[in-house]
């Protein structure tokens, strides 16, 4: 539906906008005072929004809100440039109603107005372009080992299927590995299928090992990386990963909002006087979560204290639980002592 004319006085008032965002399209609605009073798509422009709030709604406090998704933050920044009160929230943090059947561009977009309205969403930390910018390099290196693990995935699974490989071989794969399975086998299909991926994988070592050198420039100027260093299970790919996802840590007030940050709060279920803790929420940077398992791995093999902690955990809930737990947890909380940071708890 188009936008009807301008019949009233918005001045002084305080409207909120929810906008479900699509490659082509912007869903919009806007809510004064509890009431639904404008709905209505524009193309997915965001300067071309921000005139169409700012005609519509002359005189107003104009607070937005739209999911975290594929289309980054562009919108956002050109929204507060216009001086509308944007917010980018994470779509797990939207409530859905049990008994919702009918999922629309319009329904999603007064769901979102309807929650900002009512205070209850909470935008996620927004990098700046910089920021955004160096983030880049680690990403794509760490997108590019997930494509490599694939195609030394496709190999061992082509090798089983023909039996060159026992089901209980746990070594891994590697080139020379694969030198043995070409060896072994006399048909030329297989050769040529194992020798396309082992190709892909080829090429994918030097994209990677390119990042990789590129990292290492961006860390000889990143004032952070010594201070990541320094901290007991981070080797140079994982700093270049924490600092281009955290960057200084004293941006957090306090250690709730790192944890918060991360995803690895626990869910909370309470009723009357029982209080129940779940699994860990995941609302949070993935790539830092993931990372920060793989640290804590190596952490507690450094860290008598955490490896005693987590031996402890283990025998009663498992690795999994006890290294999401306490192991993590506490290496976040030495990773803010090493930074110097006063936290206002």
């Amino acid at each position: 539906m188009k936008p009807t004319a301008q019949t009233r006085s918005y001045v002084g008032e305080t409207v909120y906008v929810g906008i479900d965002v699509h490659k082509r399209t912007y869903s919009v609605v806007a809510r004064v005072k509890q009431m639904e009073v404008k709905r209505w798509s524009t193309a997915a422009a965001p300067e071309k929004l921000g005139h169409q709030l700012r005609q519509f709604f002359p005189g107003a406090e104009i607070h937005s809100a739209y999911e975290a998704g594929f289309s980054g933050f562009g919108l956002h920044r050109e929204l507060q440039r216009q001086g509308i009160r944007s917010i980018v929230v994470h779509a797990a943090a939207i409530e859905v109603a049990a008994n919702q059947r009918v999922k629309t561009d319009n329904r999603d977009a007064r769901k979102i107005a309807e929650h900002l309205e009512a205070g209850r969403l909470r935008g996620i930390r927004i990098p700046s372009v910089a920021q955004e910018a160096a983030r880049l390099l680690s990403r794509t290196r760490s997108q590019l080992v997930r494509q490599r693990t694939q195609s030394q995935n496709c190999i061992r699974m082509k090798a089983h299927q023909f039996g060159l490989i026992a089901p209980q071989d746990q070594r891994r794969m590697s080139h020379a590995l694969v030198a043995e399975l070409l060896k072994e086998s006399a048909s030329q299909e297989f050769r040529c299928s194992v020798r396309s991926h082992q190709r892909v994988w080829e090429a994918l070592d030097q994209e990677i090992a390119q990042l990789e050198a590129r990292l290492k420039e961006q860390a000889a100027t990143d004032p952070d990386e010594t201070t990541y260093r320094s901290v007991p299970g981070v080797g140079s790919v994982s700093a270049r990963i924490l600092a281009n996802e955290l960057g200084d840590l004293s941006q957090f007030t306090n250690e709730r909002q790192l944890f918060s940050y991360t995803g690895l709060t626990p869910a909370e279920y309470s009723s009357g006087e029982n209080t129940r803790r779940g699994s860990i929420t995941k609302q949070g940077n993935r790539q830092v979560r993931s990372i920060l398992i793989e640290v804590a791995w190596r952490a507690i093999q450094a860290d008598s204290s955490l490896a005693d902690f987590f031996e402890r955990v283990k025998a009663r809930r498992g690795s999994k639980r006890a290294l999401h737990g306490y192991p993590t947890n506490q290496w976040m909380k030495r990773q803010m002592e090493y930074t110097d940071c006063s936290f206002r708890c």
